[in-house]
């Protein structure tokens, strides 16, 4: 179907990408999958590219772009390529609307400009070895010091995306004792240099999936925290953190259509190529009716994802629509995905073919931003129920 969100500097974009990607990317990328992570340089030839600038206001050297159509055709372009650019989704996509949002003007300029060229990297610690979906559990803790002028954090974070690379990660925090009657209180987020004394990156965890996407984790012993990287209010990143949810969940549908329908690219080639009894296995029935089925899914999931990005780009994505989208896409993709490796046969199960990375990448899209089930509850809870 004839597509309206994208225009034709947005398809100027994608020729960028897309050549940088065959040139820069595709070649290393089973280089960085070995060693864990990609490599610095690659961040700063994307703020040279200006990806991490699309959605940062002029005043602060960025486009000014206010929508997500942009990074919706790098991530199609990732998947379609079967590739990822490390942790950058994380610094785009989570991080920067925290900082645009909820940061200080001084915060912003003394941030952005690094954050730009990717000389600053950012990650977010939300997750703790007791506390996933549950946020309100968090028991990492920050103390005032006597003076007033830095807080003292104390705790231990994981499944850090990024983390073992950032510069700069953004906290959540207990600033306040527990209380039992309102457990969403109390909770604040700091801006960590990690740099400070007490900082440490402890393992780098060894995932299924996203092999050059660094993820570790963290621990944080009598770190002094300035006043000045306290992000927002205290006490707030309850409500911060809800508020940009919808967001990340919308990112994380993007990334499910974006690689399923990377997966059925992959799929169509193979099977185009592979020959079996004689011919090729194109040929047979059952491979035109798998595809058939998998092409019908992702275009539903590429029509909720593009009415999702006009809704965002209103103003008007609500928190049930967003976890509508990513429950669909992220679904989707893991069926499709699934029935593309089928169809490589045992090839399919081998690491040097794309379509086992993106089987092993995608399966954890049905986990972040908030499981499956919990974007079931979030519908449910709209629908009244």
């Amino acid at each position: 179907m004839r597509r309206s969100v994208f225009t034709k500097d947005h398809e100027a974009f994608r020729k960028t990408l897309r050549e940088f990607i065959a040139g820069e990317v595709v070649p290393h990328y089973a280089d960085w999958e070995q060693q864990g992570h990609v490599p610095r340089e690659l961040y700063r030839r994307l703020g040279e590219l200006g990806v991490f600038g699309i959605n940062v206001p002029e005043e602060y050297g960025g486009a000014g772009v206010t929508d997500f159509t942009y990074l919706t055709v790098l991530r199609e372009e990732c998947g379609r390529a079967g590739v990822t650019f490390g942790a950058e989704s994380v610094h785009t996509c989570l991080v920067l609307p925290y900082l645009l949002e909820f940061g200080s003007e001084e915060q912003k300029r003394r941030w952005l400009p690094g954050f730009l060229s990717g000389e600053i990297m950012t990650a977010i610690a939300m997750t703790e070895p007791g506390t996933g979906s549950d946020l309100a559990g968090i028991a990492t803790r920050a103390r005032l010091s006597d003076d007033g002028t830095h807080y003292v954090l104390n705790g231990a974070k994981t499944f850090i995306t990024g983390g073992a690379q950032a510069d700069l990660i953004l906290v959540v925090c207990r600033t306040s004792p527990y209380d039992p009657e309102n457990r969403r209180a109390g909770l604040s987020i700091l801006c960590v240099d990690t740099t400070s004394p007490g900082f440490a990156v402890g393992r780098k965890l060894d995932k299924i999936g996203l092999k050059a996407q660094d993820t570790a984790e963290l621990s944080f012993g009598d770190v002094e925290v300035p006043v000045a990287n306290l992000l927002g209010e205290e006490g707030a990143a309850f409500t911060y953190l809800t508020h940009n949810l919808v967001v990340e969940r919308l990112g994380a549908a993007i990334g499910a259509y974006a690689n399923a329908a990377g997966a059925i690219g992959f799929a169509t080639a193979y099977v185009k190529e592979r020959q079996v009894f004689g011919k090729p296995v194109a040929a047979f029935q059952n491979t035109k009716f798998v595809l058939a089925e998998c092409a019908a899914e992702v275009e539903a999931a590429q029509s909720i994802v593009d009415r999702a990005l006009l809704e965002h780009a209103a103003g008007e994505l609500t928190a049930a629509d967003a976890a509508k989208a990513k429950l669909f896409c992220t679904e989707v993709a893991g069926r499709v995905i699934d029935k593309c490796l089928q169809l490589h046969g045992g090839y399919g199960y081998m690491l040097e073919y794309p379509i086992a990375r993106l089987y092993a990448d995608t399966r954890v899209n049905r986990i972040y931003a908030g499981t499956s089930e919990v974007m079931k509850t979030i519908i449910a809870k709209d629908l009244g129920l």
